[in-house]
């Protein structure tokens, strides 16, 4: 339980990191779930993002911008907030499969970028009411150059974290 409420927090931290661009903002909440899932796997991943999400919902302004609650949950971005737990699983879990490697994470987080903006541009489609052009044209094409980046970043380092945390002894052996 003190693992996810950790990663819950760092994932609450680096949600409030953001680069603000003309078009859409880089935040480091996509960062974050792909850098925990190649981490600690999938289970705990998984569990780390519902812990969050719960925390959002329940007033604690933990989501992107310091925001919170059912309107930012259910609102026009809610679907990439819903779209981290299935990421946040498949990333860890194709880790568990495949080997922890660097290559083997960047197929991993690229994996997992690409279901959180396919659940991101499902729900824009219909919180937003726009055609399906429009809402692959808003919800995933802007964020795929950005999220290939955060995707090698979140397997190089998450890798590197995870291997200094076994050799510290301060990651469960059965991760």
């Amino acid at each position: 339980m003190m693992i996810i409420a950790m990663y819950a927090a760092i994932l609450s931290i680096l949600a409030q990191v953001t680069i603000p661009l003309p078009l859409i903002p880089i935040t480091g909440q996509t960062l974050a779930v792909g850098l925990i899932a190649t981490i600690i796997g999938s289970r705990f991943s998984t569990y780390t993002v519902l812990i969050y999400l719960a925390l959002g919902t329940i007033g604690i302004p933990v989501f992107s911008g310091f925001t919170s609650g059912l309107g930012v949950l259910f609102g026009p971005t809610g679907g990439y907030l819903f779209g981290f737990i299935p990421a946040a699983f498949l990333t860890g879990y194709w880790l568990e499969k495949r080997g922890f490697t660097i290559t083997q994470a960047i197929i991993a987080n690229l994996i997992g970028m690409i279901v959180t903006l396919i659940f991101g541009a499902l729900w824009l489609k219909t919180a937003a009411s726009l055609s399906w052009n429009a809402a692959l044209l808003t919800g995933i094409t802007p964020f795929v150059p950005v999220g290939i980046l955060k995707a090698m970043m979140a397997a190089y380092l998450g890798i590197l974290i995870r291997k200094r945390l076994f050799s510290a002894r301060l990651l469960p052996a059965a991760q």
